[in-house]
């Protein structure tokens, strides 16, 4: 079996995760094991995925393998004490799994017990340049990238990261005896807060011991400056986010026995700078285990990474987060920015405040600072007649109910101004009272107040009322003591009869829609609707006037109501016919103003009450009676 960890270079490697607790324990798989992600008063706290040597198991894509064909290949083994170095030879073979050397060794179990291997073709006769590519299949945020050699460790190679999936590339760390020559970089280079990003090249894998079988191992946080406050910088978390790892090795090593003066050659290259003889061993490169140790990038919001239904690799979002890094809030959630959780806040994403009348929300900047930085959230599309950054006002044309919460469904009530009588639609938010036209009351603004009549407009749907002191305008000669004694002529049953029709010069059913002050007297607006009698000037249904003297009006006799019927009875008892002039009302001396004015007249005499549906037969009897000549001997 694998060691669990090993310690390299200062750097701890985890090679193996699993445990057999679960083995000898039937009831660990009842147990609800506390959420990582939360503490013990359910608040929530930074949570990372364990450490991991995250190329375990993945396809490493090689750009050389040796066995296609069956090759052979022999290597100098060098020794750690006096003795001469050892010269061993193998043959490798794609088509027999027992001598094959493929891709896939790099990344199995590797035990000190069965050592497995990949190894390239010879480099004598191939390109020393062999790529090695891995795809972790998601970003991890990685310490270290481990190569355990079979082979010599070569003189030159590079790590380069991607972090879009191998769109593009980037140096991580260079290799080589002569970087200036082979990557045109200085070695040795000083890392300061200004360049926590740049990719170093030294030299120093060539002064390990042995050459054979040794570790090169690149620690991406080693010597920056910031990475003792990784939590407060986005440049190393950038810097160690790496979605696929690409080396490159760009030379072989030669043992310092082997190393010749420019006269001989591997393979007859007579660029290459490393001259030994042609008699040499053969050169390649063998693996045996390839590492990146690191943790599946989280941001803090998941203990876990696991794969979706489409088989790819996920973070176990909390938190109210979601994506493949737990990158964005999840919907809803949108009260303040995305942030990244570290050990003193675990940043978690907050759900707008709709008081349950919206399912969608944006987050707003502006607001946010305004709020001191603690509220940005604005809702969308409040539902349930309600308004507002929070839903939390009703809107326009509907007011609170202040009997239910405000997350009630029926939180706001509809105000319901009366189209006419209120002055706009949007009635007061606490009590619901609609704006009024003068003259006009009630909380929807529905009828006319205390000393207002309606009227005919739309624009002033409630006029005044008009006092008048009776005494006021009745002649000395005629002056009632009051309205009771000025009125008692009329008082008494105002039942309708053959006598009374026929004493009256006209009998109509009126709808009083309207009155306008003339002077003495009160001019009413009517829609005559049945003419039942009309002495004169014959009577047409439509738009007619009907004349009052204020002091009868005042006194109400007769008594007359805007927007209903009426039936009228009058003429000849002291008032004028239809279709008259100007003449003498009660009292004397009183006159019509207007001469060319024209219409009804009723006074005190009149008969003038509200129309009953019954009467129409009656009075049409009345008609046919008059018709008859009945009325001359009434």
């Amino acid at each position: 079996m694998r060691e669990p960890w090993r310690c390299l270079l200062g750097l701890c490697l985890l090679v193996c995760s699993a445990s057999s607790h679960s083995a000898t324990n039937p009831f660990v798989g009842q147990q609800s094991p506390p959420d990582p992600c939360y503490d013990d008063t359910g608040a929530a706290r930074r949570c990372i995925p364990e450490f991991i040597n995250a190329a375990f198991g993945k396809e490493v894509l090689v750009s050389s393998v040796c066995g296609r064909p069956p090759s052979r290949s022999c290597s100098v083994v060098e020794r750690g004490d006096e003795r001469p170095s050892v010269r061993t030879c193998q043959i490798c073979d794609a088509v027999d799994p027992r001598r094959a050397h493929p891709a896939s060794y790099l990344t199995d179990l590797n035990s000190a017990h069965n050592l497995t291997c990949w190894q390239s073709e010879n480099l004598n006769t191939s390109p020393y340049n062999v790529t090695l590519t891995l795809s972790l299949g998601k970003k991890f945020e990685i310490t270290y990238v481990s190569l355990q050699f079979c082979s010599p460790r070569p003189e030159s190679l590079a790590i380069y990261k991607s972090m879009d999936y191998g769109k593009t590339w980037m140096p991580y760390q260079f290799y080589s005896s002569q970087c200036r020559r082979m990557y045109n970089r200085p070695n040795k280079a000083t890392i300061t807060k200004q360049n926590e990003q740049e990719a170093l090249c030294t030299d120093g894998h060539t002064d390990l011991y042995p050459l054979s079988g040794g570790l090169i191992a690149f620690s991406t946080l080693d010597g920056r400056p910031s990475g003792k406050d990784f939590d407060n910088s986005p440049v190393l978390q950038d810097w160690v986010t790496v979605t696929d790892i690409r080396v490159v090795f760009s030379r072989p090593q030669v043992p310092r026995e082997l190393v010749l003066g420019a006269g001989s050659n591997i393979g007859g290259r007579d660029d290459d700078p490393m001259a030994v003889t042609s008699t040499l061993p053969t050169y390649f490169y063998a693996v045996g285990d390839f590492q990146v140790g690191g943790r599946c990038k989280c941001n803090g919001h998941a203990s876990r990474c696991m794969k979706d239904k489409e088989g790819k690799l996920v973070c176990d979002c909390k938190h109210n987060t979601e994506g493949p890094e737990c990158d964005r809030c999840k919907p809803f959630h949108y009260d303040r920015p995305w942030q990244r959780a570290n050990a003193r806040e675990a940043n978690e994403c907050l759900p707008c405040n709709c008081n349950l009348h919206a399912r969608r929300c944006r987050f707003n900047m502006e607001l946010y600072k305004l709020s001191g930085r603690k509220s940005g959230g604005v809702c969308m599309n409040c539902r349930h007649n309600t308004a507002g950054r929070h839903c939390h006002y009703c809107k326009e044309g509907f007011y609170r109910d202040m009997a239910r919460p405000i997350t009630h469904r029926r939180a706001c009530k509809a105000c319901d101004c009366h189209p006419v009588g209120a002055a706009g639609k949007t009635c007061n938010q606490t009590t619901g009272q609609c704006p009024c036209k003068d003259g006009v009351t009630g909380i929807t603004c529905n009828r006319c107040a205390k000393g207002y009549q309606q009227s005919r407009s739309p624009v002033a749907p409630c006029i005044k009322i008009p006092v008048v002191n009776p005494t006021a305008v009745v002649s000395s000669t005629e002056e009632p003591a009051d309205c009771e004694s000025y009125c008692k002529p009329v008082k008494g049953n105002l039942k309708i009869n053959m006598k009374k029709y026929c004493k009256k010069d006209y009998a109509v059913q009126v709808n009083v829609l309207d009155m306008e002050t003339v002077g003495d007297w009160a001019k009413f607006s009517v829609s005559v609707m049945s003419v039942y009698k009309s002495r004169g000037e014959p009577l047409k249904r439509g738009d007619n006037y009907l004349w009052v003297h204020m002091k009868d009006l005042a006194c109400k006799c007769p008594k007359i109501q805007m927007s209903k019927r009426f039936l009228v009875m009058g003429g000849s008892d002291g008032g004028m016919g239809p279709g008259a002039g100007p003449g003498v009302g009660p009292g004397g001396g009183a006159t019509i103003p207007g001469a060319e004015r024209v219409g009804l007249v009723a006074d005190k005499n009149s008969l003038v009450i509200q129309w009953r549906d019954i009467w129409m037969r009656r009075l049409r009897k009345f008609q046919r009676k008059e018709k008859k000549g009945k009325c001359s001997k009434a």
